[in-house]
């Protein structure tokens, strides 16, 4: 037979934790129920109501945390503190009621060799320093109260304080307690006590616990409480806190936390460091407005949360927003993965609201997994029409992590010292803010002068600072068409091609020496004669439908070349940043100077981008490449190939 159930009682079934919120009949059936509120949501069918009746309301939200079970169905057995100590660590396993299973492999028993050792230490309750007791059905310190804290040894039994005096981290988790005072008397006798766990537990009445009113100085040493999935309220969160003068750390994550009320002025306020929220329901920011009254808070931890805004969006009946929060200069690190931030305007925002925000973690939201994700002139790069040539150090161009890495750094300015975990060099410093630059000149292209571009500035607050840093970057504007003119239907193509000529003063000369040589570029009848590189620019009107073959076939003709033999390039104008270079030394300076300049006697010119040429963007930290794309042999369309209506292509032998 089970105890008579009561209202609030916690209890356990085959180890699956609940909590009784209704004792009655239920409609429809006989007998008598207890409606349960399971702390597993997805053991349950159901939110308290059943068949159109509202039994009784649950603490969690989920739709199936509740069900009903007979009062007749056994519960698990309650244990004491000390009982659930000694069946853990002083117990010889091999004499339990139910042994472990032993482990077979090949029809072999696995042997444990220096489990026994750990066994006899562990069994020295008075020496144990960390002590781990979650899920053991604990509901209070002492069977009875025979034995109060402190007393002592009485009707041969031990104080908690005789048995275990050396606990340092108390780990209470996912057991059977109702109030907070059974935990507030476990720990009054442990004074070493510095890490305290209570996560998972459905403490009842906090504000009118008379055992926790009364437990200043139990917590003075405690530095670390975890208080998560305890479905407890913010106040009843500080509440608590409050009674620990030396709380520098607090988890009170998975608590259904959707608005944050003021904190009270408690101890805490001026020792807390670090503070993780994470698996809660706030949307914005002012949602935690609150915590900027925390002024010694460092760490704030927001993962796992639905924050899409620094402040809610006003009502459409109104224009004025709501001015954002503005935290403490002391908090330098701040947790934001796996939230729902899709405009880049919550980050430019960030360091108004986080003055000393140095560190940051930002994975997993919408606009760092899509970077083009709310840019109303965004188009399609190139990397989504052709496949970029592999180049040293690059495989396929840039990833979107490495764009918006690149971004985010770029837009929270110098401030910014770590993200993702990962310290920001000056090489990164100075690749990503010309990397945003070229992205900010690519917007300006897509809009014409005017209201246009002016809107497009205002989205980036560090244009300004940027183009002063760097110079100002060249903006390409495409010529407005009408679409229902011929014009619009073709792309002026300037094609370069640089043949080699031979010469003529040295052909024929050297009385046949080298005679039998190799053949190779510039050599001609045999001798070593170098060639010189001549190069041809042609501009040429090719309408958008013509294919590839076509294109290829057309410059063939103008070039006197097989199309066969032809390789063609399209030139973009933009600039990629090639892994593996962030630290530059001497030698790689020299040798992308020697680059450059072969590649300046080679071609005769310098490519498009930005205003900056490759030897000082090498200065600048980092290795850039000007993005080429091939266009491969194929039935593809020339103006799906290509971006605009006009395009620089340089024209190869194979």
């Amino acid at each position: 037979m089970t105890s008579a159930a009561r209202i609030g009682e916690r209890r356990s079934y085959d180890g699956a934790l609940c909590t009784v919120r209704y004792i009655g009949e239920v409609a429809g059936t006989t007998g008598s129920w207890l409606g349960v509120e399971w702390d597993d949501p997805s053991r349950g069918k159901h939110d308290g109501q059943h068949k159109g009746v509202k039994y009784f309301s649950c603490k969690s939200k989920s739709a199936t945390a509740a069900s009903f079970v007979r009062p007749t169905r056994l519960a698990d057995a309650r244990q004491d503190f000390l009982s659930a100590l000694h069946l853990k660590y002083a117990t010889d396993p091999t004499t339990e009621k139910n042994p472990p299973k032993q482990i077979v492999f090949s029809g072999k028993v696995a042997e444990e060799v220096g489990f026994e050792k750990i066994r006899r230490k562990q069994a020295q309750l008075d020496e144990l320093q960390f002590v781990i007791l979650d899920g053991a059905q604990i509901a209070c310190a002492y069977a009875s109260q025979s034995v109060a804290a402190g007393d002592g040894a009485k009707d041969g039994r031990q104080s908690i304080g005789q048995v275990c005096p050396k606990v340092r981290e108390l780990d209470l988790s996912r057991n059977l307690f109702e109030r907070f005072g059974p935990v507030v008397e476990i720990c009054s006798e442990l004074p070493l006590l510095r890490v305290l766990r209570v996560n998972g537990n459905r403490f009842q009445y906090v504000p009118e616990d008379e055992t926790l009113a009364s437990a200043d100085g139990v917590f003075d040493g405690v530095t670390e409480l975890a208080l998560e999935d305890t479905l407890l309220g913010w106040q009843e969160v500080c509440h608590i806190a409050a009674k620990f003068p030396s709380l520098t750390t607090l988890h009170t994550g998975s608590n259904q936390l959707s608005a944050l009320t003021p904190v009270p002025a408690a101890s805490f306020t001026s020792t807390l460091v670090s503070l993780h929220l994470e698996f809660n329901d706030f949307s914005s920011l002012v949602d935690i407005a609150p915590l900027a009254a925390i002024s010694s808070l460092r760490n704030l931890n927001l993962k796992l949360n639905h924050i899409s805004h620094i402040t809610p969006p006003p009502p459409s009946h109104t224009t004025t927003a709501t001015p954002g929060p503005i935290f403490g200069p002391n908090l330098h690190y701040i947790d934001l993965s796996y939230n729902n931030v899709s405009s880049w305007s919550f980050i430019d925002a960030l360091p108004a609201s986080f003055p000393g925000l140095t560190s940051l973690r930002f994975t997993h939201n919408p606009i760092y997994d899509d970077p083009d994700l709310d840019n109303p002139e965004s188009v399609p790069t190139t990397t989504t029409t052709t496949t970029p040539p592999k180049s040293q150090g690059q495989k396929g161009g840039i990833s979107k992590t490495d764009e918006s890495y690149m971004l985010v750094v770029a837009r929270m300015g110098p401030q910014l010292r770590t993200l993702n975990f990962s310290a920001i060099t000056p090489a990164d410093r100075a690749d990503a803010d010309m990397f945003y630059l070229s992205r900010i000149a690519r917007q300006l292209a897509a809009v014409p002068e005017g209201p246009a571009e002016k809107e497009v500035l205002a989205r980036h607050r560090r244009w300004t600072e940027l183009c002063e840093l760097y110079g100002e970057p060249v903006v390409v504007r495409q010529k407005s068409v009408d679409v229902n003119f011929l014009e619009a239907r073709l792309i002026t193509a300037e094609f370069t091609y640089c043949e080699e000529e031979e010469d003529d003063d040295d052909v024929g000369g050297g009385g046949g020496q080298g005679q039998g040589q190799g053949k190779g570029k510039g050599k001609r009848k045999g001798q070593d004669v170098e060639g010189k590189t001549k190069k041809v620019v042609k501009t040429v009107q090719i309408p958008k439908s013509f294919d590839i073959y076509a294109v290829k076939g057309l410059v063939g003709k103008m070039f006197g070349l097989s199309p066969l033999g032809l390789r063609l390039v399209w030139e973009t104008g933009e600039w990629d940043p090639v892994g593996g270079f962030d630290e530059v030394d001497e030698e790689s300076e020299e040798e992308a100077e020697d680059l450059a300049e072969a590649e300046r006697e080679r071609r005769g010119e310098v490519g498009g981008g930005l205003d900056l040429e490759a030897s000082e963007l090498q200065k600048k930290g980092g290795r850039w490449v000007k993005r080429e794309v091939e266009l491969k042999d194929g039935p593809r369309q020339f103006g799906y190939c290509v971006d605009g209506l006009e395009a620089k292509i340089r024209v190869e032998r194979r």
